[in-house]
């Protein structure tokens, strides 16, 4: 069966669908969370539209406490998972097209989501249902499991499997094709400053990024009592970038501010983080102690994504090198300095000897070190059945003879038990997930849905 010639014929309705599930503004809001919004109600809202849409066109569907949920099909002990997720980080700003309503422009459709994970998502959606259309006997259970807080933690499927049985087998399309077989570990670290806070400190407050996961791409500084060719000097300084710059008189306080470039804290060498472009320039014109102590900081341990200053780096050739990414930025000067690290850390990483050496080293630095969450690595033997299977079918559909990937993104295989992340971004094509005119490529989605399809019956169908 070519399912490639059934997904074209399908694709207006994988558009469609698309399109709706984008206008939801599926973003964490932990602020206005309740029981039966764990994670707020545009995450809610996301899952719940998939389930109601599942359930109408033949699925069985479950909801578990709104945290995630599955649309099944197939009849069999053992479960093939399928596992995506609808929530989306945070827009940003300056998109060139409004970033939740799914505008279609020169083969593209624009949205948050369109690649991460929204459109995979729907694109395993509409495999499973060409598959269903299509009759054909399956020996598993399939079953399309949905997150809602991928983004943040994984709290969802955490939840989702203490009441729900364990695939068997599975993979994740939240990531590159042909496969991931390596994904790193994933610690996020907080560094809390110590240094006593003087009444005059010429640093007020300095405030970059909302969440770990994203290289921040703005970066804002209230400072007082700095030198009369302060101003001068900011200019001077920011000309030799690309990035925007603004400074603002108030009082006797002046407020800057300077754009970056967001990427993913998986890629964080991709972006340029505003925090450190900041605290760059600020490291030269600040005296009071924990203003400069948090400044020095930041640009030592930060401007190099490879975390040499403090110990962390380590490289490996099945996963490559581990990475840091200073995601959240804060100063006041009431409370001091505090930043929130993610670390993409490579599949053999002497985890817990890296932690005791960054916490000898930053003994010079007035900060501690506490590990908020740690995921441990995830790595699949290249020869291992599901994985020659996968790229078995992953070769029928492109001629491609590829070679499994690893990667620092964190995706739902590593809760498998046997899990791979499969697609759905092809080779050479830009990663623009967590970026401003986040988009997925039309044909590219309609091609791995067709793959998702193939897979299912490679994977599921009765022999």
């Amino acid at each position: 069966m070519n399912f490639l010639t059934l997904a074209e014929q399908r694709k207006n309705e994988l558009i469609e669908g698309l399109q709706q599930i984008i206008r939801i503004k599926s973003v964490l809001d932990e602020e206005n969370k309740t029981e039966d919004a764990p994670f707020g109600n545009g995450p809610k809202k996301a899952l719940e539209w998939l389930l109601s849409k599942a359930s109408k066109e033949g699925f069985k569907v479950k909801n578990v406490d709104h945290y995630a949920g599955h649309i099944e099909m197939g009849e069999g002990k053992e479960i093939l998972g399928i596992l995506c997720h609808v929530d989306v980080v945070p827009a940003g700003d300056n998109w060139t097209y409004p970033p939740f309503e799914g505008i279609v422009k020169d083969g593209k459709l624009y949205g948050r989501g369109a690649i991460d994970d929204k459109g995979p998502t729907m694109a395993a959606y509409l495999a499973m249902k060409m598959v269903k259309d299509a009759g054909i006997p399956l020996s598993k259970r399939v079953r399309l499991i949905i997150g809602t807080d991928e983004e943040s933690g994984f709290r969802c499927v955490e939840h989702y499997f203490k009441k729900e049985e364990m695939p068997d087998i599975g993979f994740a399309p939240d990531a590159d094709f042909p496969l991931i077989n390596a994904e790193k570990g994933i610690a996020v670290i907080q560094f809390s400053q110590t240094s006593p806070l003087s009444h005059n400190e010429q640093l007020v407050s300095f405030k970059s990024g909302d969440r770990h996961n994203m290289v921040p791409d703005f970066a804002k500084a209230i400072v007082k009592n700095v030198s009369s060719d302060f101003e001068k000097e900011f200019y001077e300084y920011f000309k030799q970038f690309n990035e925007e710059a603004s400074f603002t008189r108030e009082g006797e306080q002046v407020i800057i501010a300077v754009t970056g470039k967001s990427a993913h804290a998986m890629e964080p060498e991709k972006g340029i983080n505003a925090a450190v472009l900041l605290a760059k320039f600020l490291k030269q014109h600040l005296s009071t102690d924990a203003s400069k102590a948090f400044i020095s900081f930041i640009v030592d341990a930060f401007s190099d994504v490879y975390g040499k200053a403090l110990g962390f780096d380590y490289i490996d050739e099945m996963s490559g090198p581990t990475t840091l990414n200073a995601g959240v930025v804060s100063f006041d000067s009431e409370r001091g300095g505090n930043i929130l690290v993610s670390m993409r850390y490579s599949v053999t990483y002497p985890y817990e000897e890296k932690i005791r050496e960054a916490t000898e080293r930053l003994t010079k630095y007035p900060f501690n070190l506490t590990v908020i969450s740690n995921s441990s690595p995830h790595y699949i033997p290249e020869d291992d059945e599901l994985i020659q299977t996968l790229l078995k079918v992953y070769r029928r559909y492109t001629g491609d003879e590829p070679k499994p990937l690893s990667t620092g993104g964190g995706t739902y295989a590593r809760v498998l038990k046997k899990g791979v992340a499969f697609g759905s971004l092809f080779p050479g094509e830009p990663d623009v997930a967590h970026q401003k005119d986040e988009y997925v490529v039309i044909d590219n989605l309609v091609k791995s849905a067709a793959i998702y399809a193939e897979a299912i019956i490679e994977l599921a169908a009765k022999k």
